[in-house]
């Protein structure tokens, strides 16, 4: 991962663009939440979210009856969240690091956030967060073009750019590797224990327009300059057809407080 402008700006640089983090990132289908419900194994009552961004996943959760409590450093995210989230969702401005643990939750889970997060006691401070028993769960996945042949006109055009728009694995897993972070810290961790990881396939159909404004919403982008970022933009869009199919599927890890 690229730490140039260190890991806080990069967090923060997302609240520029709330209002189209908002509209082009996909929000989180009922089957995740099923799947993390299930493996509970009992009733949630309580959760804490980490990075909440637009509160997508906020929802999600919020939607099942849970007292969800989304917590993100960014103001303009939180926002844009408030206008989205139900009136019974507690608000808090924090980043994890900040987060008072004061309050052990049935579940904490981070959507899409966990490798903005300091890895320094990461693992004691969320078990700190969690009543014993409780779960954790992180779940995201990045957005690819599903027909190799664009992907590999998009790589050539964006290539003088930037190397690459993804987020290597914190932890330097490799991607064929069966167990990917942050279930590769969960099984080493003496905080947590019945580490799964499971993958939810997403397949859709995007205009490139949209596929540009998701774009826009990635890091590795928003690090550009305004206009060596048009400039990039205008080039992707200039060898996209008009719509294009995008493979955005979920992997989640859930975990277990000892």
């Amino acid at each position: 991962m690229s730490h140039d402008g260190g890991m806080t700006g990069r967090a923060l640089s997302f609240g520029s663009v709330a209002a189209a983090y908002e509209r082009f990132r996909p929000g989180y289908p009922d089957e995740l939440v099923d799947e993390v419900v299930g493996y509970a194994g009992r009733p949630i009552r309580t959760a804490l979210e980490i990075g909440a961004g637009t509160g997508k996943a906020t929802r999600a959760f919020a939607a099942r009856g849970i007292a969800v409590t989304a917590s993100d450093p960014d103001a303009d995210m939180l926002a844009e969240l408030r206008r989205h989230v139900p009136a019974n969702v507690e608000v808090v401005r924090a980043s994890f690091e900040e987060l008072r643990l004061d309050r052990a939750y049935d579940l904490v889970f981070a959507a899409a956030a966990l490798h903005w997060t300091d890895p320094t006691d990461r693992w004691s401070r969320m078990a700190a967060l969690l009543a014993p028993g409780g779960v954790f769960a992180s779940f995201g996945g990045q957005m690819h073009l599903a027909d190799s042949a664009v992907e590999e006109s998009v790589q050539a055009v964006r290539a003088p750019y930037l190397e690459d728009d993804g987020i290597p694995s914190p932890d330097g897993t490799s991607e064929d590797s069966p167990m990917q972070w942050p279930g590769t810290e969960l099984v080493e961790s003496d905080d947590f224990a019945d580490v799964r990881q499971l993958t939810i396939e997403r397949r859709t159909t995007v205009s490139a327009g949209e596929y540009l404004g998701h774009l826009s919403t990635i890091s590795a982008y928003l690090e550009l300059a305004a206009p060596t970022r048009e400039q990039l933009f205008a080039e992707i869009l200039g060898v996209l057809p008009e719509s294009v199919s995008v493979a955005s599927d979920i992997t989640a890890h859930l975990a277990r407080r000892r």
